[in-house]
């Protein structure tokens, strides 16, 4: 990338010669045709990539074909099963793999989710070999994905029948150069950078009204971007919450509705199995006026420790985890004012004071403009999948933290939870619109006050007037600590 040449060119120009392998058209067209296939976005760009001309264009015979013979559905899967069974063929294909462990037999297990398999425990076997070869990909916490090569054997002692995974290639198509695309962050104006990141999270900038409504969406990407963010956010319906959270990264995971217990989110004492808080970069719970934990008392202990530390308890076992917490609700439109009581619609177990005090900060969700038809995807943007996979790797620089320490001044009597609330959110911020700013002096002052403390506060702002609100004995009259820059001091 030749510097000098690049700053001077118009900023399509300066998007493809930064990003040209890493851009994707996203048209309304090419979503429809991928919607129908019910496939991941980290799946369905690059198949966009690898089947698109250089205008865009997708060609659809060919594409088609390929899913048909890689991707199998379900009626696909079954025709599989007979050449399998039958005819003593190996299958090989797409899919998303979980790996387990029977500790009493010493066998590698396999699943895949998306066909039933196993249907019942240890009908589904894994080649050491594969599993020492691969160990890494395999053993991954966040979801597998990869082209799998299965024959189905007879099990040790020649009674039964079961799949064996013989071998298996990583889907990792990209390669993610982190160095690079901080580098190509200075060709950017703040306002183009957040339209590159909205159209990366498959929207269209040019839909939305203003710069706030574009960054009140973006509030959603911090828990991708740094380790454990804890964010409430209310809403009207329609707002895309659940897509964010469900279908942008394989390193998260959404609980919508239904019920929830300590040992799938935490530990799971029978199985020695660690939950999902030590598994993913974020935990969202959707739906949370609807959600029932199987444990309430034990659940609720748990989840304040984590909140808290990022560690857990569960009978002796002491465990660690990275991930955010986000609590995702629907309330009405009359209760969507931050000076009054707006969990009074949820459940007794969000309405805890102690609880909520250990949330770093609040979305107003009705600052997001429900979606429609202007605010998707229309143009060349970032492959989804290789922005995800930048945003997983920025949260384990810790530069960013020390940047913020760095540029701002707290009053000595602040509390601490409202200090590191403040400090990890506006972290986020500034590794998601400011990734190149690994020193103090490469960023504004009033740039860093705009888009990353402001908002911060602003986030911690709402959840300490909530805390007042529900309960005025300890919390009544309390705000956040008075934040400043030191250059401003």
């Amino acid at each position: 990338m030749d510097a000098e040449n690049t700053a001077s060119l118009p900023f399509e120009q300066r998007f493809r010669t930064c990003f040209g392998d890493m851009l994707v058209c996203k048209t309304p067209a090419n979503s429809k045709l991928f919607a129908e296939m019910n496939l991941p976005s980290f799946i369905r760009d690059w198949l966009m990539m690898r089947f698109s001309d250089k205008n865009g264009a997708v060609d659809q015979k060919k594409l088609t074909a390929y899913i048909k013979k890689t991707i199998p559905d379900k009626a696909q899967w079954n025709n599989m099963l007979v050449d399998m069974l039958c005819h003593n063929q190996t299958a090989r294909f797409l899919a998303k793999v979980k790996i387990d462990f029977d500790m009493k037999k010493k066998q590698a297990l396999f699943s895949l989710p998306a066909f039933q398999v196993p249907a019942r425990k240890g009908e589904a076997v894994v080649d050491w070999q594969v599993i020492e070869k691969h160990r890494d990909e395999l053993l991954s916490s966040a979801d597998v994905w990869g082209i799998v090569s299965i024959r189905c054997e007879s099990d040790a002692e020649g009674k039964n029948n079961l799949f064996k995974l013989i071998d298996f290639t990583p889907f990792c198509p990209y390669n993610i150069d982190l160095n690079y695309y901080i580098s190509a962050r200075p060709f950017f104006s703040v306002s183009e950078w957040i339209d590159i990141v909205l159209s990366a999270m498959d929207y269209n900038p040019n839909g939305y009204q203003s710069e706030a409504e574009k960054t009140a969406v973006l509030k959603r990407l911090l828990p991708f971007v740094e380790k454990r963010v804890n964010l409430v956010e209310l809403a009207p319906k329609e707002t895309g919450k659940s897509y964010m959270f469900s279908r942008l990264s394989r390193y998260g995971w959404l609980i919508s509705g239904g019920s929830i217990s300590r040992a799938k989110m935490f530990y799971d004492i029978s199985k020695r199995t660690n939950g999902l808080v030590s598994k993913y970069d974020y935990v969202a719970l959707d739906e949370i006026s609807s959600i029932k934990f199987t444990d309430k008392m034990e659940m609720q202990g748990a989840l304040k420790g984590y909140l808290e530390s990022g560690d857990y308890h569960v009978g002796d076992y002491r465990g660690v985890g990275e991930a955010g917490v986000v609590l995702l609700g629907n309330i009405s439109s009359a209760s969507m004012d931050t000076n009054l009581n707006m969990f009074e619609q949820l459940a007794d177990f969000f309405r805890d004071s102690a609880l909520l005090d250990r949330f770093h900060g609040f979305i107003k969700g009705w600052d997001i403009p429900k979606m429609h038809e202007g605010l998707k995807a229309n143009g060349w943007a970032l492959n989804t999948e290789y922005f995800v996979e930048i945003l997983h790797a920025l949260r384990t620089c810790s530069v960013y933290r020390s940047v913020v320490d760095r540029l701002i001044e707290v009053e000595p009597n602040a509390a601490v939870r409202d200090t590191e609330a403040i400090k990890r959110l506006a972290t986020a911020y500034l590794k998601l619109l400011f990734p190149h700013v690994t020193e103090p002096d490469k960023i504004a002052p009033g740039e860093f006050r705009h888009y990353c403390l402001e908002p911060a506060m602003e986030m911690r702002g709402i959840i300490k007037t909530q805390l007042g609100i529900i309960d005025p004995g300890e919390f009544g009259g309390k705000t956040i600590p008075a934040v400043r820059l030191r250059a401003e001091v």
